[in-house]
C-alpha cells in the first residue's frame, strides 16, 4: 500500500524563497560549467554531465544540453521509484538548468583565457565558489531537492541505509561512472568532493539564519 502524502512532505514556498534560490539555482550552474571549461576536472555530478557528453560527442558549449537530458531522465525514474521527492523545487531546479550552464560555458572564456594557466586556476576558484555557494542557497531554501539528490534518497529509502552512507555511494558511483565515460578528473574533482559537505553544512546555517532573521 502507498504511502499517502500529507501537508508536511510538501515544502512551504514563498516569493523570497522562490527567488533566492533561483540565484543559488544560477550560481550552481554557471560554477558547474565553469569547471567544466578549465579542463581541470568536474564536481561529482558534473563529471557524468561531461562523460555523457563526451560519449555522444557533444562539445563542452554543450554541456547544458546534456546535463538537461540527463535531469529528465532522473525524473523519470523518480516518478516511477521515488515519486515524493518530486515537488516544485525539482521543476525549478531541472527548467533553467540547461540553459544556465550552457550560458556559463559561453560565459567562461570571455572572462578567461585557458591558454594562462593561473587564468585556468582562477576560473576554477570562481567555479567552486559559486558551486559552493550556490547549491548551499538552494538548500537553504528548503523548497525540495534536484533530481540527483532525489534518487540518492530514494536510494537510502530502499536501502534503510544512513543517509551518510547513501551520499558516499551515490557520489562515488557518479565518480566511476563518469571517469569511464571519459569525463574529466582532476584538482576540481578532488576539492569538491572532500569540500562541498563542509562548505554545505557552514554556508547552508549561514543562509537560512539570515533568511529568517528577514
Amino acid at each position: 500500500m502507498k504511502k499517502k502524502r500529507n501537508k508536511s512532505d510538501f515544502p512551504r514556498i514563498t516569493r523570497k524563497k522562490m527567488f533566492f534560490s533561483m540565484i543559488g539555482i544560477s550560481m550552481l550552474c554557471i560554477g558547474v560549467a565553469f569547471n567544466n571549461q578549465t579542463l581541470l576536472g568536474n564536481d561529482p555530478v558534473g563529471i557524468v554531465y561531461d562523460g555523457i557528453r563526451i560519449t555522444l560527442d557533444y562539445t563542452q558549449a554543450e554541456l547544458g544540453v546534456v546535463a538537461n537530458y540527463i535531469n529528465i531522465a532522473l525524473i523519470l525514474i523518480l516518478l516511477f521509484f521515488g515519486r515524493r521527492y518530486i515537488n516544485i523545487g525539482t521543476l525549478l531546479y531541472l527548467i533553467p538548468y540547461g540553459f544556465l550552464v550552457s550560458f556559463g560555458s559561453y560565459l567562461y572564456p570571455l572572462l578567461f583565457d585557458n591558454s594562462i594557466y593561473f587564468q585556468r586556476i582562477l576560473g576554477g576558484v570562481v567555479g567552486c565558489t559559486l558551486f559552493f555557494v550556490g547549491l548551499s542557497l538552494f538548500i537553504a531554501c528548503k523548497i525540495g531537492v534536484d533530481p540527483i539528490n532525489g534518487l540518492m534518497l530514494t536510494l537510502r529509502d530502499k536501502t534503510k541505509w544512513s543517509m551518510k552512507r547513501a551520499k558516499v555511494t551515490m557520489d562515488l558511483c557518479l565518480l566511476v561512472i563518469g571517469v569511464l565515460l571519459g569525463g574529466k578528473f582532476g584538482i576540481i574533482t578532488i576539492v569538491t568532493a572532500l569540500g562541498t559537505g563542509p562548505a554545505i553544512q557552514y554556508l547552508t546555517q549561514v543562509f537560512e539564519k539570515r533568511m529568517a532573521s528577514q
